[in-house]
């Protein structure tokens, strides 16, 4: 049995859609009216421990959930596929890439993780442990990974949101996986890559994206989004889909 998805479009290109640490698979609905549904058909799929997987246990890892994707890619019978991931997912359309390059038509991370983890100094990794327990820790990530500018009543639903939508042991085990997890060493890709970042993120930014991504891949693009911090399909969905969709159908043009 795949994973619980929801499906946006009937398009003939592919895109599974992978989501943050403190989203499901609706974390995206901001965005889900102005996709081309002629031109793509859009898969977001829930991790085991959200969403409508809340209650499935797992491992909680990078990998089960690349291996969960491909199972899902396998039941839609998508032989081919672009892979969107935001935050902890953009580590995660790595991994896939990783396991199964043949399959993969291009990637787009937003505001990602990258394949070899973050760093945290002690004060900081305090924080991000306890807010798998604690409503004041997660809204204070929120705020912080939003350059502290939002209104506090978004701030306070998002934190909310990601409380509602998972399970307390897989948002814990999820932060140590994407923290944690290095996998460096298998990242051997020339696909097409364009990542998106908010130009309000303290963290996943321009200078993350520099020593990173644009190291290992070699046809990877940046694209800072203005007005936004780490979540562009809540701060600025418009700007996103165009950018999103620019790129993929000119992946599709450069592919004929």
């Amino acid at each position: 049995m795949p994973n619980t998805f929801h499906r946006v479009g009937q398009g003939p290109h592919p895109v599974l859609v992978l989501h943050g640490w403190f989203g499901d698979a609706r974390a995206f609905q901001p965005i889900e009216p102005w996709l081309s549904q002629d031109e793509f058909s859009y898969v977001f799929m829930d991790y085991r421990g959200y969403g409508g997987m809340k209650e499935a246990s797992g491992e909680y890892t990078i990998d089960e959930i690349a291996a969960d994707t491909l199972a899902l890619a396998d039941a839609l019978e998508f032989q081919t596929f672009s892979l969107i991931g935001h935050s902890m997912g953009g580590m995660a359309i790595e991994k896939v890439a990783a396991r199964a390059p043949e399959r993969v038509r291009a990637l787009i991370p937003l505001a990602p993780v990258p394949c070899g983890g973050i760093a945290f100094d002690k004060e900081r990794r305090a924080l991000f442990d306890g807010a798998a327990q604690r409503h004041d820790h997660r809204a204070a990530i929120i705020d912080r990974s939003t350059g502290n500018r939002l209104p506090r009543s978004w701030v306070e639903w998002k934190a909310a949101y990601s409380e509602a939508c998972s399970s307390k042991d897989a948002f814990a085990a999820y932060f140590r996986a994407w923290a944690d997890t290095d996998f460096r060493h298998e990242i051997a890709s020339d696909h097409p890559m364009a990542i998106f970042i908010g130009e309000h993120d303290p963290v996943f930014n321009l200078k993350l994206m520099s020593e990173t991504y644009l190291q290992r891949y070699p046809r990877a693009t940046v694209q800072v989004l203005e007005n936004a911090g780490h979540y562009p399909m809540n701060e600025t969905p418009l700007a996103l889909v165009a950018g999103l969709e620019r790129f993929l159908m000119n992946t599709e043009k450069e592919s004929a």
